[in-house]
């Protein structure tokens, strides 16, 4: 019963839309499959959960210009599978209670970078917003079906 008395890590994450309202993926390299995430992660202790979005989007694609949009109203949570339990985030944490945020990219591709100090993407793209839960990893898909909800709600 390991998985049901670790708690939920507190993380954060971002839709970075560009200007044709494409998202931006990352090819994440601990996972050798055709996976892709949005940038998301950790909240550091006594951290703002918009500072820590601006930490983590600038610590994994170099990515500073960006215009905030919008702060989605829900928290969004996942589990882990049991593969996972135990192996990542130091065995602490069962899964994430994730904030999320949209963001407009302003700036210049040339200012994407995922080769950075410590890379946790290899590759990264834009795709349209419908194709989000297709490149999620499996314990990841509801999230990203959410998160499509929510975009296609701002958009429209």
């Amino acid at each position: 019963m390991l998985e049901t008395k670790l708690p939920l890590r507190v993380g954060v994450g971002v839709i970075v839309l560009n200007s044709k309202n494409l998202v931006f993926v990352g090819r994440r390299a601990d996972n050798p499959t055709d996976m892709w995430q949005m940038p998301q992660g950790g909240v550091e202790k006594n951290e703002y959960l918009l500072g820590a979005m601006k930490r983590e989007l600038y610590e994994e694609t170099s990515i500073k210009s960006i215009e905030v949009l919008k702060e989605l109203d829900k928290w969004l949570e996942y589990e882990l599978p049991k593969n996972l339990l135990g192996k990542i985030w130091k065995g602490q944490f069962r899964g994430q209670k994730q904030k999320w945020f949209i963001a407009r990219y302003t700036g210049d591709e040339s200012e994407i970078n995922v080769n950075t100090k410590c890379p946790e993407f290899i590759d990264w793209k834009w795709i349209k917003m419908d194709e989000l839960p297709k490149v999620a990893v499996h314990f990841k898909k509801q999230t990203y079906k959410k998160l499509l909800s929510e975009l296609k709600k701002f958009i429209d």
